[in-house]
């Protein structure tokens, strides 16, 4: 594969894909957000009004509010948003590095810069895997609670 593939065909792909799924991530986190507030900020109001449907219908918002809040734990928008988000960037400074130079590309070859961008972009890619499923999984939450407490991280969670 020569240089100017790599760059347009995987670099290139890989950086529109985190910019789609950031994009994603960002608004399912801001609707998820605006529900819970919105929502909780209605519920009080709605229980203070004296009318047969307000009972109803606060019941059915508190549903929704508890919902909401619920899958925004499972799924964790806010962290894959920003996850996404960093890597797309990361890759974006990659390419410009490589196409000036600069950086970890100064006074390499061509040859030698693009091997160096290939495993920085690989690298920024299977780091970002490692994430998200750090993120996605109960092992982010432990091993930040055993480490809260001066303990080591498990290992392989």
């Amino acid at each position: 594969m020569t240089p100017q593939g790599y760059v347009d065909e995987r670099l290139g792909q890989y950086q529109e894909w985190y910019d789609r799924k950031a994009t994603k991530m960002k608004a399912m986190h801001l609707r998820m957000r605006t529900v819970s507030v919105v929502g909780g900020a209605l519920v009080p109001v709605l229980v203070n009004l004296d009318l047969g449907f307000a009972r109803v219908t606060a019941t059915v918002l508190s549903l929704i509010v508890v919902a909401s809040v619920a899958l925004e734990s499972v799924y964790r928008y806010r962290e894959q948003w920003k996850n996404y988000r960093s890597t797309e960037q990361l890759l974006g400074h990659e390419r410009v590095y490589f196409a000036a130079r600069v950086g970890p590309y100064h006074g390499q070859s061509e040859r030698d810069a693009f091997t160096t961008l290939v495993a920085r972009v690989e690298k920024a890619i299977a780091s970002e895997n490692s994430a998200t499923l750090n993120v996605m999984t109960l092992g982010g939450q432990v091993n930040s609670e055993l480490q809260q407490y001066g303990l080591p991280a498990q290992k392989g969670v």
